[in-house]
């Protein structure tokens, strides 16, 4: 880990703190709703009404706060390594100037266009030397293709139109002869990109596992939330029945409140899946989901066949 990638996971840290993004971790936004009460009472403690010692305050303050930096900082330095695997897919994804052509009938009348202009059901001609510039069926012809920049394997494959080896990926290179590759995928939402995004966290889906465990958190988190206010209804009435102050402060209460509910399984549960897309992009595999990642995991032997069957 170099230091560029800590500076800029400790500058996300801060702009994560937006209640937008932390809205989306329900259990990290309660921790963040905590510090920004106990701020709030801290400043309000200067004007008069204290609600417990400033300096207590203060601390439980700092401490939440810290909590929230933290959880973002986690999730940063996952991303982080994501956006490092990321660059290193962009480099096979370029701006290729492709050749499309109206139908196959007319392979000479090329209209040369950028490929992030191209769209489904377009037709494109590519020959040897040429970089394919989009998603694609071959529609035509046949040609060894080089997809080292995807797939890491050195060997060329053969495409061809019909069967099931007709699928080709913008960024790889043909090798030999002329294909007409019929494009399947709009601009931005090819595989290259697909894989950009789910790399970078930026669209990766949750697993039904982390789903369920979210509402199991939630669940957990709105029971120790009840818990708290009960608290602090037996405590009020209890001191007004004994005649003294309540000695249950806000401040106290919001402090258990975080100590119990289950801060550290929701800083950290999105942090954990991107840092699994992360470690199997360092082996060369790309995960096309997050049940792949979970699947990884239980793998021990892969058994890689050849013969294309």
């Amino acid at each position: 880990m170099n230091r560029s990638m800590i500076e800029r996971a400790v500058r996300d840290s801060f702009v994560k703190l937006n209640p937008r993004t932390q809205a989306e971790n329900p259990v990290m936004f309660l921790v963040y709703l905590s510090a920004i009460a106990v701020t709030v009472l801290w400043i309000i403690g200067f004007f008069g009404w204290q609600d417990a010692s400033s300096g207590y305050t203060l601390a439980v303050a700092l401490i939440l706060w810290f909590t929230c930096l933290f959880a973002n900082f986690a999730e940063a330095i996952a991303e982080g390594r994501g956006k490092a695997q990321a660059d290193s897919l962009r480099k096979a994804k370029k701006d290729i100037e492709a050749n499309r052509i109206e139908s196959v009938e007319t392979l000479e009348q090329v209209t040369p266009i950028s490929s992030t202009e191209l769209h489904a059901g377009d037709l494109v001609v590519v020959k040897a030397g040429e970089m394919i510039p989009a998603d694609g069926d071959v529609v035509y012809g046949a040609a060894s293709v080089d997809e080292s920049a995807i797939t890491g394997e050195s060997a060329p494959v053969i495409r061809e139109a019909g069967g099931d080896r007709c699928a080709v990926t913008g960024g790889t290179t043909v090798l030999s002869d002329v294909i007409v590759v019929s494009v399947t995928a709009e601009p931005g939402k090819g595989f290259l990109d697909k894989m950009i995004a789910m790399v970078e966290g930026a669209a990766r889906k949750k697993t039904p596992n982390e789903i369920a465990l979210q509402i199991f958190l939630i669940a957990l988190t709105v029971i120790f939330v009840l818990v708290v206010i009960a608290l602090y209804c037996y405590s009020a009435f209890a001191s007004r029945e004994k005649g003294m102050a309540n000695p249950a402060s806000i401040t106290t209460l919001l402090a258990l409140l975080v100590c119990l509910a289950p801060t550290t399984i929701g800083a950290l549960l999105s942090a954990i899946g991107i840092a699994g897309m992360s470690r199997l992009n360092q082996e060369n595999v790309l995960a096309m989901s997050g049940r792949a990642i979970e699947a990884a995991g239980d793998v021990d032997v892969l058994l890689l066949d050849k013969t294309g069957t």
